[in-house]
């Protein structure tokens, strides 16, 4: 070790590190934990996180690192295998760090993007578990979800097949749900695009409620939303029974309390609310907490995990979705807002690849080569595309914490290409370090994670981007103009008409915008920094169990599509060990 990620792929890798991962019963002393604070879970282990919390109360939190990015390729530029090698890297100098990331959501594992494991020697194990469910979350969040709508249409075909006294026979009350005004759809955590618009309920009165429906995927569900925010099993509870699903015919809110199903729901989660602990390839601890997704969920690893985190580790390192638009901002504004945590330091990562894009390089194309001028040096796409760079430096100072500019180096990147866009990062106001952790592992980041420790030593002046008392329109207005340099807000009638009750019946929801990540507007075909546009907002969605009001922006889709050449048909299992290969 390090592997020679050129020739072996991440899963074989990962099968190599695995021979020497440590077990279950080590975890307790490696971390400095007791024995009953570790669940045992096949090759990985749950942490009790209200038994760690409570033993580990009085200590002084750790530093608090926070991993962003530039608005990525389609591609993605390689920001949990930053977060993987820097707490790999920040080991290797003595600081005892661990971190949190998000589990993967199997819709890109099974297509185009593959897992989230990271790459190379900055990789998580078991890499296989990992990508395939690991201890069960959002498998757990799938049947909570579903249950709900089985509760849901279940007593809307009972509504409409029983009269008021059989119904008080049967020890329910008419709630009246109108059809046309559900809020909820179905969940699976795959990408299919055919399930987005569907019909339910066909055939006779014994078969549901015929009705329009549809899925979205399990990630984006609020229940993934609800494990991110909350702080132990009340708050969980409490949460998912606020959950609307549909309203009465009158206009008001049916919930799961309404269908009493909310405490089948809380049964189910249970055990989701304990982080997994897995692994680094180089042995260091990290922990998984809710999920991916920031343009159309929270995005973030869970407040718990960052609890735990910060009274266990000398270094903390969370993992926020997509750009610093996007996961930084819901980070700083809603999630810190929430939890009443401060960062010291966020790294935004960025790559050659990504910035020759916002230069105005060729399109590039998940499951196509990438165009020559994305393999050899130019220097004139690279200074175009850092605006895009600069604007994600100028959102994370706006929040008082310090920026560390990653630009995680890929082989066909060239020296004058990396010192170009770390002086601009520099005279931007940021810290800059070239990794290749990908390639060396912890040592690979030794120089990125000086940057990140000595920005650590600075005092931050926290400030939020606006105050929870500011209505919700104005807020959305705000974070255009402010986040994405939008010129401002356009509201489609329905949205606007729904913003305006919104925000009067519910004015200390969180903000929770769902946008694009593909580019800083809400088109994801204007890249670099687009000039002269409003951010168009074409729904709200109502998260009352999370207390989050949700702008719906553009074309954004709730459930991805599957593409015509799948990452699963690379996938397969050595039928004599069991081994999972063709993973990346």
């Amino acid at each position: 070790m390090p592997w020679d990620p050129t020739k072996m792929a991440d899963w074989e890798i990962a099968a190599e590190a695995e021979k020497n991962m440590p077990k279950p019963y080590e975890v307790a002393e490696r971390l400095g934990l007791e024995p009953e604070e570790v669940i045992p879970y096949g090759r990985v282990s749950r942490l009790d996180f209200m038994k760690i919390l409570n033993r580990l109360k009085d200590k002084p939190d750790g530093k608090y690192i926070e991993i962003t990015a530039i608005t990525p390729t389609p591609l993605g530029e390689g920001k949990t295998t930053t977060t993987i090698g820097l707490i790999e890297a920040l080991n290797k100098r003595g600081k005892f760090t661990g971190g949190c990331i998000r589990q993967p959501s199997g819709a890109p594992t099974f297509n185009i993007k593959g897992t989230a494991a990271g790459g190379g020697n900055a990789l998580l194990i078991p890499m296989a578990e990992f990508s395939l469910g690991l201890t069960g979350d959002i498998n757990n969040i799938t049947n909570a979800h579903n249950l709900m709508m089985v509760a849901l249409n279940a007593r809307m075909q009972h509504e409409a097949n029983y009269t008021d006294e059989v119904l008080a026979q049967k020890n329910l009350r008419r709630l009246n749900i109108h059809p046309k005004k559900i809020e909820q759809r179905w969940c699976m955590d795959l990408g299919a695009q055919c399930l987005r618009n569907i019909v339910i309920g066909l055939g006779g009165e014994m078969d549901g409620f015929l009705m329009q429906s549809g899925f979205m995927v399990s990630v984006a569900s609020e229940i993934m939303a609800i494990l991110a925010m909350v702080n132990d099993l009340k708050d969980l509870r409490e949460s998912l029974g606020r959950i609307i699903v549909a309203y009465d015919r009158e206009g008001n809110p049916i919930t799961t309390s309404d269908l009493e199903v909310a405490g089948a729901m809380a049964a189910i989660m249970r055990e989701s609310i304990n982080p997994t602990l897995c692994w680094t390839v180089e042995y260091n601890p990290i922990m998984v907490h809710a999920g991916p997704f920031a343009n159309i969920a929270v995005g973030q690893s869970s407040i718990i995990a960052d609890r735990i985190g910060l009274k266990m580790f000398e270094y903390h390192c969370t993992e926020s979705g997509f750009g610093a638009d996007i996961g930084f901002e819901k980070f700083w504004n809603v999630k810190c807002r929430h939890s009443g945590l401060k960062p010291n330091v966020s790294v935004i990562v960025t790559s050659v690849r990504s910035m020759k894009m916002h230069g105005g390089g060729p399109k590039v194309v998940p499951g196509r080569p990438l165009d020559p001028a994305y393999t050899t040096e130019n220097l004139e796409l690279v200074e175009k595309g850092c605006e895009n760079l600069v604007h994600h430096i100028n959102i994370v100072k706006k929040s008082g914490v310090k920026p560390v500019v990653c630009i995680n180096a890929f082989p066909t990147d060239t020296e004058a290409e990396h010192k170009l866009i770390k002086r601009i990062a520099e005279e931007a106001g940021a810290r800059a370090a070239v990794s290749n952790m990908w390639r060396y592992g912890g040592d690979g980041g030794l120089e990125l994670a000086d940057a990140v420790i000595e920005a650590s030593q600075e005092p931050v002046d926290f400030k939020f981007l606006y105050p929870l008392e500011m209505p919700f329109m104005e807020r959305v207005e705000l974070i255009a103009r402010e986040v994405y340099g939008a010129d401002g807000v356009i509201w489609e009638p329905a949205a606007e008409a729904k913003a305006k009750v919104m925000q009067q019946r519910y004015p200390d929801f969180y903000t929770m915008v769902a946008k694009t990540h593909l580019s800083l507007s809400d088109d994801p075909n204007l890249k670099g920094v687009p000039k002269g546009w409003k951010l168009r907002v074409r729904d709200v969605l109502v998260f009352a169990g999370a207390k989050f009001l949700v702008p719906v922006c553009g074309e954004i889709r709730l459930i991805p599509g599957t593409a015509s050449d799948p990452a699963f048909r690379r996938i397969d299992i050595d039928v004599e060990t069991g081994q999972v290969k063709g993973l990346f």
